[in-house]
């Protein structure tokens, strides 16, 4: 039902609001070669654009073009997971400086920039797409979450979708919708809590659900298969929560300590069984396993499952759909560094790619 109203009101609103023809961004090359693709954001201050990598066989990247995406970024960190979101052939991007989205249609031989339009609040850092149905997370001055419709070539921001976050929020981190599109959650790092968001009748977010955080400065965030929520939290720890279908978060795993400094971000493997956080400050990455109830344990003692070396400052990650890599965005190094995942969740180091520009944020695969 959620699926076919969102798309009744998105023919029946939008259909005439969606704008001229995209124009075309310069193409790339080695298009036959690759089998997937990696995408991050330089958030620069010159112009913000997505710089695609090509992903072989074998994990390996080659740079094939950058891509603006019409807006400015901030030129440094936004203390955020999820900067970039992909649905299908379309790239959805924030530029927080110029406080707008962008879409890009995402094509065999390169990217085309689609629309540039407005956030609905300022200094949009994090952005989640199901369904054709978007939204955004606004940070600078009240907080909110604000909804969108993406078509063939614009996006059309939802009337009256703005929803702002818990009174005495600070340092929202992400947004994401729940696997089954029912509800929106999103993290709190100041003010360590966790909003839940019940998505209803025409993509429409309920007004937000407040939870504490079991773990200090809850940060980035992903889903197993079954829906269980994986929380990464900065104060040193990892937690995992249920979701039911009224908005109410229930602890499964508390505060589990990773033993390594600062792990902001986390992604889990599309079977379920892994996950992993960017542990900023120590320069790792710590695996963990996901058992049935959605429990965690480490799956190193020392919590170490890669490490990049000192000040390298890892931040987001992404896991590739077929669940055979894991990449992550290694600041301190300004490369993206790629591992094979093992069966048994260890990772082998499959190189790096070339160097991106200071303050590069979010990634995504496709």
């Amino acid at each position: 039902m959620f699926r076919s109203r969102t798309h009744l009101f998105l023919g029946v609103v939008v259909a005439a609001a969606f704008a001229a023809p995209a124009s075309t961004v310069a193409a790339g090359s080695n298009a036959g070669h690759r089998t997937g693709s990696i995408y991050t954001l330089t958030n620069s201050t010159a112009g913000n654009a997505v710089v695609a990598f090509d992903r072989a066989a074998d994990g390996t990247l080659t740079e094939r073009g950058t891509y603006p995406t019409g807006g400015t970024g901030t030129g440094a960190g936004l203390g955020s997971q999820g900067a970039l979101a992909i649905d299908g052939d379309h790239l959805f991007a924030v530029n927080a400086a110029s406080d707008s989205i962008s879409e890009l249609r995402v094509r065999p031989d390169g990217l085309v920039l689609e629309s540039v339009v407005p956030s609905g609040g300022t200094t949009p850092i994090s952005i989640t797409v199901r369904n054709h149905l978007l939204y955004v997370l606004n940070s600078g001055g009240t907080a909110n979450i604000t909804g969108f419709l993406a078509g063939p070539h614009d996006v059309v921001r939802l009337p009256g979708s703005t929803r702002t976050l818990s009174p005495g929020t600070t340092g929202p981190a992400q947004v994401s919708f729940t696997p089954d599109g029912h509800s929106l959650v999103v993290t709190e790092k100041g003010s360590s809590t966790i909003d839940t968001f019940r998505v209803g009748a025409f993509g429409y977010a309920g007004t937000a659900v407040v939870h504490a955080s079991t773990g200090g400065t809850p940060f980035g965030f992903d889903f197993d298969r079954r829906g269980h929520v994986l929380v990464s939290n900065a104060d040193g720890s990892a937690s995992s929560y249920a979701l039911d279908r009224a908005g109410d978060l229930s602890v499964i795993s508390g505060a589990v300590p990773t033993g390594n400094a600062a792990p902001c971000w986390l992604v889990a493997t599309p079977n379920g069984r892994y996950a992993y956080t960017a542990n900023a400050g120590a320069g790792t990455l710590s695996g963990f396993a996901i058992a049935r109830d959605g429990s965690l344990t480490l799956l190193a003692a020392d919590g170490v499952s890669a490490s990049f070396g000192p000040d390298s400052h890892p931040l987001d990650e992404i896991v590739t759909d077929d669940g055979r890599f894991i990449y992550n965005l290694t600041d301190g190094l300004h490369v993206i560094n790629g591992f094979r995942i093992g069966s048994d969740g260890s990772l082998a180091a499959t190189g790096s790619s070339t160097e991106l520009p200071a303050g590069t944020i979010g990634i995504v695969a496709a």
